[in-house]
């Protein structure tokens, strides 16, 4: 534990210098940290996805040899400052990090944070080994700016705050758009602007925040649109209470129906199409803030009263069932809008006396002050599991006290988008640390993610990392000085600090691992309880659990924030290109942990590879099966086992927690309701969920909708003479095509004719052996299809039937205009529209070639590139000869390019990353691009 100086006199009458005296963690007096590291040199090259064009290179870039090809590759690419080529590039991990550390380590001897230069030396090498070895990282904007000529930016989180005035809304714009500038992301409370059902001063009847949400949204869009490299994140919040209620809950549900009502209409909607920005409310996460009185007003089905937001009267009663059944119901069609729970965010709240919590951040799990921010940092978990399968508890306090006494000097020196942002900010001191690799340590240690020992070893953490910050923090206090508001706000604080501290009271261990770390995080908030009396605190928040998407492959983490294991299998860079599937490392640990053989093992693992999951594992008893149990795939975790892990952990945390709550493609409205009010009732302080393909529109061929009502009005059964179609046979000779062809990882051939005049007349496929059951029934396949194309049906309704298609194999392909599939068949005709259908009505599928897709970014038409296709097919075709198709990848680079998707049954609805092309995992409440490193979020 580290001790605080005191201001005594010493020996010789020469008082020491007030401070902290650091004890070191990982180092050794006398060596420096980067000396016990092997290094190596590598090259980074990154080719765009698109036709494998060299994009990024950077060669002799400097690494430890145990850092990941991934987490090199990350690292080079984002945080590296200078321009490439050039010598003021950073090529060394040593350089980043002396950059980022040398300006904390100044700044905390500067404004007096060490006792003597010994001490600010130990700080310094303690933060470089930790950071150099993955043990925990800070958020991205710390390595964007800290040490550059570029504003001290540190923090990713934001709030800002709104008045029901025209010159507020406006300024509301504009910090947003300084904000997304920056790369980062914000959150607002719009409820304080008067409904449309209220009068203006003038007379007349106010437009409402519905209606200023547009402007803001399309504000955000264009930022976007102008070269920033992730979407604008952004949270707005409506309190369940404003009279715009319904219209702000309903929004999105109805901007979804208008997404697939125009896409069936024929225009490009897809992610990046030109009539997407036709749509409004794409670019915010929407969230009610619910309060304790409707939540009882649900459970009781009463009334609820909505009210005026100037004089605070009711103006309109409403069912509260039916409201909170619409927010379900919303929920269940696109996703929006997430649940926080307002008093129980207040119940927590350490400065009320200076304000309300009203927002969070896009991700919310940054709640506190309007115009204020927060500056993260996440632990690696499973740095502190040691051989013999124990926690390192004494070394996480270290850390711990380490990082909070970084964090907070990095606000002293610290620059801010605005000026409130910045006072406040300066104020109140907000941190917010975290961890990442829980669902990893869970199940090296052989604890089941959804069981009482796995919530009680992560309920055990979260309690002693907060303890530690708070105690640290009040340790702060007495070195530089409590938080400017602490003085208004010293009795709240403190009762916060009880409550924290009964929770951990509370905390009911089940095995000695989470025994110990409890016993450890009673110690922590009884010194933090003394200390705090005392001193009172430096932080007015300490911690939160953020999504860890970057920074989490940039620690080489298997698991981000508070998530389990997404999938038992994924795959590995190789340094020199290629990659390889590898089953996860933790898995063998768990395995021994329980106590199987090596022999045991070794099948087990192998059986995974194979497979992805572990039903019918050989030698694996089926009382071990939870342990292994992911967030996707065969034996995905249920959604209340997700909703109880954030419940085991949101008492001991300052902030919330950043975490969607996955629900089946099966999920009813009633699940999503269940899920809300349990949130509410374990105690959440925020809640989002997603149904599996609630944003997929089934693209349906032009007309059918409007032949379909004209069959409605119809009143009458009339006989109608139908000629019967006839056959068009093919002629013994005709052009084709083969095309080979991976899907998922399985190979496939496929032979396409034509008539010589025009048009698709023949398809047939092989994928296995001849004689297969697999080969019969493709070869009966094709043969339906093409007796179907020979008797006159279009290729445009097979393609409404057959694209979107979902069964294994599925994944990546070898293909490069189509990266991803949802089966073979969605390949198979998607490849087909691309061969035989003209531009027009292939973008009414959202099916587009790859260049196609450059063009479109390039702002350029891409049906001018139709002609020169067709040339050049017309100047090269033969009408005999079968040419196999050239993917423009070689056999190594296709392998890198395929996913676990046919294993983790995950990825579908998530984006692909539009910085490189790759398929994004979910991290949160946002995404993260495991390829370059993006995130859809702010952190």
């Amino acid at each position: 534990m580290t001790e605080t100086a005191s201001g005594s006199v010493a020996r010789g009458g020469k008082r020491p210098r007030k401070g902290l005296k650091m004890k070191r963690i990982f180092t050794k007096p006398g060596v420096h940290p980067y000396d016990e590291i092997q290094w190596e040199r590598r090259d980074v090259v990154m080719t765009n996805w698109r036709d494998g064009s060299v994009n990024f290179e950077q060669r002799g870039v400097e690494f430890p040899a145990f850092w990941s090809v991934n987490a090199a590759n990350i690292v080079t690419t984002k945080y590296f400052r200078g321009a490439v080529g050039t010598p003021q590039r950073e090529w060394s991990l040593k350089q980043l990090i002396d950059r980022v550390v040398g300006v904390y380590t100044r700044t905390g001897l500067e404004h007096g944070y060490f006792a003597s230069d010994e001490d600010a030396e130990i700080f310094d090498h303690e933060l470089k080994h930790a950071l150099a070895h993955q043990v925990f990282a800070f958020n991205s904007p710390v390595w964007f700016n800290v040490g550059t000529q570029s504003p001290q930016q540190v923090s990713a989180c934001f709030i800002l705050s709104v008045d029901d005035q025209m010159e507020s809304i406006l300024e509301w714009y504009k910090e947003e758009g300084v904000i997304f500038k920056g790369g980062s992301g914000s959150g607002v409370n719009l409820s304080r602007i008067r409904s449309s059902k209220e009068l203006l001063s003038s007379g007349g009847t106010a437009s409402g925040p519905v209606s200023f949400m547009r402007g803001a949204d399309a504000s955000a869009g264009t930022i976007k649109s102008g070269g920033a490299t992730r979407r604008a994140a952004k949270m707005v919040v409506l309190d369940v209470d404003h009279p715009d209620i319904e219209e702000f809950i309903e929004t999105k549900a109805r901007e979804e129906d208008k997404i697939r009502a125009l896409r069936d209409a024929g225009f490009d909607m897809d992610l990046g199409g030109k009539d997407i920005v036709s749509v409004q409310y794409q670019n915010a996460n929407n969230s009610v803030r619910v309060s304790d009185e409707f939540m009882r007003a649900v459970e009781k089905g009463e009334k609820f009263g909505l009210r005026a937001r100037l004089t605070g009267e009711v103006i309109e009663t409403v069912d509260a069932k039916d409201l909170f059944r619409k927010m379900a119901k919303a929920a269940w069609e696109c996703a929006d809008p997430g649940l926080q729970y307002d008093d129980t965010i207040n119940d927590w709240h350490t400065t009320p006396e200076t304000g309300r919590i009203t927002a969070s951040n896009p991700c919310s799990e940054y709640v506190h002050l309007d115009n204020s921010s927060c500056n993260l940092a996440s632990i690696n978990l499973l740095k502190f599991l040691k051989d013999d399968n124990t926690f390192n508890v004494a070394d996480f306090v270290k850390l711990t006290e380490l990082i909070i006494t970084a964090m907070d000097i990095s606000i002293t020196f610290a620059d801010f988008p605005t000026e409130k942002i910045g006072e406040t900010t300066r104020a109140y001191r907000q941190l917010g640390i975290g961890y990442a690799n829980l669902g990893a340590l869970l199940m090296a240690t052989g604890h089941a993610y959804d069981s009482d020992g796995g919530r009680a070893v992560a309920g055990a953490i979260t309690s002693l990392m907060t303890g530690v910050s708070y105690r640290r923090s009040a340790e702060l206090a007495g070195v530089v000085g409590a938080y400017d508001g602490y003085a208004r706000n010293a009795e709240p604080h403190k009762r916060v600090m009880r409550k924290h501290s009964a929770a951990n009271d509370s905390l009911r261990t089940i095995g000695s691992m989470d025994a110990k770390i409890h016993a450890e995080a009673s110690r922590q908030w009884a010194e933090c309880l003394k200390l705090g009396e005392k001193n009172g605190y430096r932080n007015a928040q300490a911690s939160l659990l953020a999504p860890t998407g970057t920074i989490g492959l940039m620690m080489d983490c298997d698991t981000t924030g508070i998530e389990p294991d997404l999938a038992l299998v994924k795959f590995k860079k190789l340094v020199g290109g290629g990659s390889m599937q590898i089953v996860n490392q933790t898995i063998p640990r768990a395995l021994k942990q329980l106590g199987y053989q090596q022999e045991q093992i070794e099948a087990i693992v192998e059986y995974i590879a194979e497979h992805g999951h572990v039903v019918d594992a050989p030698g694996l008893r089926k009382e071990h099966y939870e342990v292994f149990d992911c967030a996707m795939g065969e034996r995905a975790i249920a959604p209340m086992g997700h909703v109880r892990m954030m419940a085991a952990t949101q008492p001991f945390l300052s902030g919330a927690i950043s975490k969607t709550v996955n629900l089946p493609e099966s999920a009813t409205i009633d699940d999503i309701e269940q899920v809300y009010m349990e949130g509410w009732t374990l105690g959440l302080k925020a809640l989002a969920v997603y149904r599996d393909n609630c944003k997929v529109g089934q693209p349906l061929s032009a007309g059918n909708g409007a032949k379909k009502e004209e069959a409605a009005k119809e009143p009458e059964v009339k006989v109608i003479e139908v000629n019967r179609p006839t056959r068009r046979r093919m002629p013994n000779q005709r052009p084709s095509m083969t095309t080979r062809f991976t899907v998922g990882g399985a190979k496939g051939y496929m032979t396409a004719s034509s008539y010589p005049d025009d048009g698709l007349g023949e398809v047939f496929l092989k994928m296995s052996k001849q004689g297969s059951t697999l080969a019969g029934v493709m070869d009966a396949f094709s043969v339906a299809i093409s007796i179907g194309l020979q008797y006159g049906v279009p290729l445009e309704t097979y393609m409404s039937k057959f694209v979107n298609m979902r069964f294994e194999p599925a994944g990546m392909t070898d293909d490069p205009d189509i990266r991803m599939a949802t089966s073979v068949m969605d390949y198979i005709f998607r490849r087909l529209a691309l061969d035989h259908l003209p531009y027009e009505e292939r973008a009414a599928l959202g099916i587009f070639s790859a260049a196609e897709r450059a063009a479109q970014q390039r702002g350029e038409d891409p049906a001018a590139l139709q002609e020169t296709v067709d040339r050049e097919a017309l100047a090269q075709s033969a009408p005999i000869e079968e040419k196999p198709r050239e993917t423009g990848l070689s056999p190594a680079a296709a392998k890198e390019e395929l996913t676990l998707e046919s294993h983790q049954r995950f990825t579908a609805d998530a984006p692909l990353c539009m910085t490189c092309g790759t398929k994004m995992r979910p991290a949160g409440s946002c995404y993260v691009c495991e390829g370059c490193g993006s995130t859809s979020g702010c952190s």
